[in-house]
């Protein structure tokens, strides 16, 4: 391969990095959300009780240079209050609480990280190693 061929190469795969990374980014975003879902279905995480806080969790994508982000999050109050407990505590209004936490994201990230990364080197692969 001559340096000409290279640049063109290079070039190719210059344009392919950020449709495959957003695509990607996307995929995995889904694949985390609906496994967040799944773990605020019920013990060890939250239980359901009207399904709308399992019903909030959503992906917002956001644009970055050559490629994109997306954030998975809900604008529910109770949040992180199920993810992490609310230990002896008193709320604005004077109310006593204690709940032990009921994890459902920490559990979908720690599961999922090994097939994010993959995932990834999947994409970089794809681009870099000429497929299409």
């Amino acid at each position: 391969m001559d340096l000409g061929d290279l640049a063109d190469r290079l070039d190719q795969a210059a344009d392919r990095v950020g449709p495959e990374t957003q695509r990607t980014v996307r995929r995995q975003a889904d694949r985390l959300r609906d496994a967040i879902r799944q773990n605020a279905s019920g013990r060890p995480g939250p239980n359901v009780i009207t399904g709308q806080y399992r019903a909030s969790w959503s992906v917002e994508e956001f644009p970055v240079p050559d490629g994109g982000g997306a954030e998975i999050g809900t604008r529910q109050p109770q949040g992180r209050r199920l993810e992490f407990g609310f230990y002896d505590m008193t709320d604005s209004i004077g109310r006593h609480y204690f709940q032990p936490p009921f994890p459902h994201v920490e559990p979908a990230v720690n599961t999922l990280s090994p097939q994010i990364q993959a995932a990834f080197r999947e994409a970089l692969d794809d681009i870099f190693g000429g497929g299409s």
